[in-house]
């Protein structure tokens, strides 16, 4: 299985993994699928980190890739599939991963309920 990890998922791995789902814990810890971080995701924490509201390691990054999660870009076909979404919730970031996710068939890790309205495949973290 191919997934994308959401921007919470990243963190919560990275210091407390039990506060995520025991599904969402398999799935991302499972050698046979391949976990994404997207470039968004590491965009929306920094900017979160710079307003004082998050603190992270300065190498969390690369703790997440030397932990197995793979880089994805953000592409200009991503942006596109993100301004063709029906508007359910006003989060750009978590927009921008349902867009990605749909456009490279990923299955989304998130606790967003409103992923959901997406009709997309979605592990509950």
């Amino acid at each position: 299985m191919r997934l994308l990890a959401d921007s919470h998922v990243l963190i919560r791995w990275a210091e407390n993994p039990a506060q995520l789902t025991p599904a969402a814990r398999a799935a991302i810890a499972d050698p046979n699928n391949e976990v994404f971080m997207s470039a968004a995701s590491l965009w929306e924490i920094g900017l979160k980190v710079a307003k004082g509201k998050l603190r992270v390691p300065a190498n969390f990054a690369q703790m997440l890739r030397l932990g197995g999660f793979a880089d994805l870009p953000v592409h200009a076909r991503h942006a596109e599939r993100a301004l063709t979404l029906h508007p359910v919730h006003g989060d750009p970031f978590g927009r921008m991963l349902v867009a990605q996710a749909l456009e490279e068939g990923l299955t989304l890790v998130s606790c967003d309920q409103w992923i959901a309205s997406y009709g997309m495949r979605q592990i509950v973290a």
